[in-house]
C-alpha cells in the first residue's frame, strides 16, 4: 500500500517539478514576472517531493531495501531544498531562471532515483 503510493507520488512529483520548470523557463525566456499561481505550484511539487522522502525513509526503516543509490538522490533531494532555503535571497535576481533551474533539477533527481530504483527491481 504504501509502495503504491510512493511510486505514485515520485512519479507525480517528478511531472510537476518538470512542468513548473518548463513554465518558468518560458517565463525567463519571455522576460515576465512570476505569478502568484507558479508559486503555489511549485510549493505542491516540493511539498510532493518532501512526502515522497519521507514514505521512501519510512519504507526503509520498515525493512524495505531500494538500493543505496535510490537512498542517496532522495537524500541529494532533502539536502537541495535546504540549499534552495539557504539561498533563497539569491532567486529574487533573476527569479523564472532561479526556480526554472530549480525545479528541473529536482525533476531530473526524481528521474535518477526512479531509474536508480528500476535498474536494481
Amino acid at each position: 500500500m504504501v509502495g503504491d503510493i510512493h511510486t505514485f507520488l515520485g512519479q507525480a512529483a517528478i511531472y510537476v517539478s518538470g512542468a513548473v520548470g518548463v513554465w518558468a523557463a518560458a517565463l525567463a525566456f519571455a522576460k515576465r514576472p512570476l505569478p502568484r499561481t507558479f508559486f503555489w505550484v511549485a510549493g505542491l511539487a516540493i511539498t510532493m517531493f518532501l512526502v515522497q522522502v519521507s514514505l521512501g525513509l519510512w519504507m526503509y526503516q520498515g525493512g524495505f531495501d531500494p538500493g543505496s543509490a535510490h537512498l542517496f538522490y532522495g537524500v541529494v533531494i532533502l539536502f537541495t531544498v535546504a540549499f534552495a532555503y539557504v539561498y533563497r535571497a539569491q532567486f529574487e535576481r533573476r527569479p523564472a531562471l532561479a526556480w526554472s533551474l530549480f525545479m528541473l533539477f529536482m525533476s531530473g533527481l526524481g528521474i535518477r532515483g526512479w531509474l536508480n530504483f528500476l535498474v536494481w527491481f
